[in-house]
């Protein structure tokens, strides 16, 4: 979800029989559900596929942090600028957890964060997208957090160690988030005409965006069976959309709002709602830099990145000087 259409690197999947010893050795612990660490054999494909799937997951972490922030100073009372403070720093742990997972793996945070910048590198496409009101923060907890929570909590049990075990914290506090979002939500639907037209407005314009951040069907995922062998991938991209529509459908009609979705409807023969066609071309379009908000967004993170260069040079002196100090006293 946070790391769309990744590239496996493998062009199709080999049974046990095909697999040199290593890889067959590798692909039995897997299997077996034993964790794979840093420091254990893997095949190049695996280690690049996660390198690039943690990396795109940690800088949509960050990148996800702009559109809320901007509305820090603007937010309500000051109970939601301190609530939604919050929220914006456990996103930034966020993306630091994911860094340091991905360093496991051999590369360095620079190199990532220098690939972000060059536009080399990809981040969700639901963080293109403005936040007009102050609506779209609630729309933003419970759509996006909840979809980021359906798909998180089945990496919890990805068959990469630190990947998985950074997930568990991550989805502990993206809960939160997710009903801090529903609370704002609840409160403009309770509040004036003028409040729930606001809440009804941001669920019409984030509602496709959220569906979109599972990724491509399945059958356009061309890489995702590869990942699903590795247990990288546990659920495939149009089943974490079914579950995630099954959960959200009741909690907008509880809310008193509709989806904007005329073909939604229960389908009681399947047990699961139906939905429309999601347009997936605007997916591919954002995926490529055309979103609303693509350049706005990069162009922020690289200034913030420049103008940030000052602390990062005092932290590295300030922490060679101390490992100088311990280093004499010994």
């Amino acid at each position: 979800m946070y790391a769309q259409m990744v590239d496996t690197g493998a062009n199709k999947l080999r049974a046990l029989e095909d697999m040199g010893p290593e890889e067959r050795a590798f692909q039995e612990r897997v299997d077996a559900d034993v964790k794979i660490e840093p420091k254990d054999w893997m095949p190049e494909a695996y280690r690049k596929t996660l390198i690039r799937q943690i990396s795109q997951h940690a800088h949509s972490e960050i990148v996800g942090m702009l559109p809320e922030g901007n509305w820090i100073t603007r937010a309500p009372s000051l109970k939601r600028k301190a609530i939604l403070m919050a929220k914006v720093q456990d996103e930034a742990g966020h993306g630091l957890y994911l860094y340091a997972a991905a360093e496991t793996l051999g590369v360095s945070r620079d190199q990532l964060v220098a690939d972000l910048h060059a536009g080399k590198a990809k981040y969700s496409s639901i963080f293109n997208y403005p936040t007009l009101t102050w609506a779209d923060i609630g729309a933003i907890g419970w759509l996006v957090d909840g979809a980021a929570i359906m798909n998180q909590i089945p990496l919890c049990r990805c068959s990469f160690g630190p990947y998985s075990r950074a997930m568990i914290r991550v989805c502990k506090e993206e809960s939160f988030h997710q009903r801090q979002g529903f609370d704002i939500m609840m409160t403009l639907c309770r509040g004036s005409a003028e409040q729930k037209a606001m809440a009804q407005d941001a669920l019409n314009r984030w509602w496709w965006p959220s569906l979109m951040m599972f990724g491509p069907p399945d059958a356009d995922s061309v890489h995702s069976a590869q990942s699903a062998q590795w247990k990288i991938k546990i659920l495939s991209n149009d089943e974490l959309r079914q579950r995630f529509v099954d959960q959200t459908v009741p909690q907008a009609d509880y809310l008193g709002i509709t989806m904007p979705d005329p073909e939604l409807k229960w389908n009681a023969e399947r047990g699961h709602y139906d939905f429309g066609p999601i347009d997936w071309d605007e997916l591919y379009n954002v995926v490529k830099g055309n979103g609303p908000c693509n350049r706005d967004r990069l162009q922020t993170r690289v200034k913030a990145w420049e103008e940030g260069a000052w602390v990062r040079e005092a932290a590295l002196a300030y922490a060679e000087k101390r490992a100088a100090r311990a280093q004499k006293a010994a």
